[in-house]
């Protein structure tokens, strides 16, 4: 797959992901958030649960099993703490969550996957 579609596919992932979490009551508060630590892909709120999430696409539900690794979610948990003060509010649970996406299937949501 080149570098395109790889990236297409992977915007297409984000959109379904912000999709069904607003479905399930959630509000996106930003998406694609760089820093210089890492990418967070979206950042939700809901009631007073503020999550920062990384979305992982692939072809097949297979390949969605090797799609996230310690190293990656040391990168998201250092952007998280770069930013958390900008969108959590005081009193707010703050978690990282990772959604799983694959064509034909339903998002999988793993929910509180970094434990500092």
């Amino acid at each position: 797959m080149s570098r395109a579609e790889a990236e297409r596919l992977g915007r297409w992932g984000e959109r379904r992901a912000a999709w069904w979490l607003r479905l399930q009551g959630w509000r996106i508060l930003d998406q694609r958030v760089r820093q210089r630590a890492g990418e967070i892909d979206l950042i939700a709120r809901r009631g007073r649960t503020t999550a920062f999430i990384e979305v992982k696409t692939r072809t097949t539900v297979a390949a969605l099993d090797l799609a996230i690794d310690d190293y990656r979610l040391r990168r998201v948990a250092a952007a998280v703490e770069a930013v958390s003060h900008r969108y959590a509010r005081s009193g707010d649970d703050i978690r990282i969550d990772i959604i799983l996406i694959a064509p034909r299937t339903w998002p999988r949501h793993l929910v509180n996957v970094w434990h500092a």
